[in-house]
């Protein structure tokens, strides 16, 4: 799912050549998987860059963000406990953040 999200966001980009970069919060899986402002370009590449540092963090934020999945359920998925799920999602939010904060291409509309 995430590479057609990616791939689509991609090619909608390249249509308009370039299009805008927005800063991408996460904060809320849910608005931001149904926002189309996202930069899916962006966070493909920032995953990338996390799944190299740290991929069950990597793996989190793709079952959370583009599976749409709950806690609980990554929980269940990854065979880890509830709370090992908590501490993760809130480190790959913050580390992401940052990553994409940081990327100077990325800017607010």
């Amino acid at each position: 799912m995430r590479r057609g999200l990616v791939e689509h966001a991609r090619v909608r980009g390249a249509r308009k050549r370039g299009g805008s970069r927005v800063r991408v919060s996460l904060e809320d899986t849910a608005e931001l998987s149904a926002s189309p402002s996202v930069d899916l370009s962006a966070l493909d590449e920032a995953l990338e860059r996390l799944a190299a540092f740290d991929a069950r963090q990597a793996r989190l934020v793709e079952l959370r963000f583009f599976g749409g999945m709950t806690q609980e359920e990554a929980a269940r998925a990854l065979g880890l406990s509830v709370a090992t799920v908590k501490r993760e999602w809130a480190l790959a939010r913050t580390w992401l953040r940052r990553e994409l904060e940081g990327d100077e291409s990325v800017t607010s509309t």
